[in-house]
């Protein structure tokens, strides 16, 4: 006769293999693009505040506005400006792909092939912008 009882035979067998560990975002285009939206967004946020508390320090003392204005000539913000681009063409595209979701009534149909022509998009117009970029920093800097 078998002792087992009902709560026994409940119990799992353990797992012979540790489960596979996952991100919080399963790796979903749309999630990393909802992701990247916040990201862009905080980005340019953070920007335009500095640059009204700077803009602002020119009333309370033009030398020092002119000196805060000299550090951001350096090829490092230089390329905080680059990606300050990237930011804002990013967020721009992206954020006419989730207007169009929200408002287009075959919108949600499409999303994901609007995604990737945001993508190819923003990739065509970005390469064009670091080669402007690019062509003023190889000015000011070489």
């Amino acid at each position: 006769m078998s002792t087992a009882t009902a709560a026994d035979s409940a119990i799992p067998a353990p797992r012979s293999s540790p489960p596979r560990r996952r991100t919080l975002y399963r790796g979903d285009p749309g999630m990393w693009s909802w992701v990247l939206h916040r990201i862009t967004g905080a980005t340019i946020f953070f920007f335009l505040f500095v640059h009204v508390l700077d803009t602002a320090l020119v009333r309370v003392s033009p030398e020092a506005y002119n000196e805060v204005i000299n550090t951001y000539k350096t090829p490092i913000i230089g390329l905080m400006e680059v990606g300050l681009v990237a930011a804002m063409l990013y967020h721009a595209l992206n954020g006419i792909r989730v207007i169009l979701v929200d408002f287009w009534q075959h919108g949600p149909k499409y999303q994901r092939l609007m995604l990737w022509v945001v993508l190819g998009v923003w990739i065509a117009v970005f390469t064009a912008a670091i080669g402007v970029i690019g062509m003023h920093m190889a000015e000011r800097f070489l």
